[in-house]
């Protein structure tokens, strides 16, 4: 079954849906900063875009582009930056 997600005034939409590694959603995000926070260890893979990133005990932003991934584990808030639509895989373990 895929299931439809909405966060942020609809800044942030994605589908979720199982295969055979787990749980993923994919997603696009408008312009904007968003705080995220994790139920599971999460992968970000940015499709197309980028995002620039504060992941938890960092004080440094750091920028993901097309094709690049970060990790988060379960539990933790996270800061997302997007100056355009960025796209994205997140897979959850």
């Amino acid at each position: 079954m895929i299931s439809t997600n909405e966060y942020f005034d609809g800044n942030v939409k994605s589908l979720g849906y199982k295969s055979a590694i787990g749980s993923s959603t994919l997603g696009v995000m408008e312009e904007g900063s968003y705080e995220f926070e994790t139920s599971k260890h999460e992968t970000m893979n940015v499709i197309e875009g980028e995002m620039t990133v504060l992941l938890p005990k960092t004080s440094d932003w750091v920028t993901y582009k097309t094709g690049e991934a970060y990790q988060i584990e379960a539990n933790k808030k996270f800061q997302v930056k997007v100056s355009r639509q960025t796209s994205y895989l997140c897979q959850y373990k």
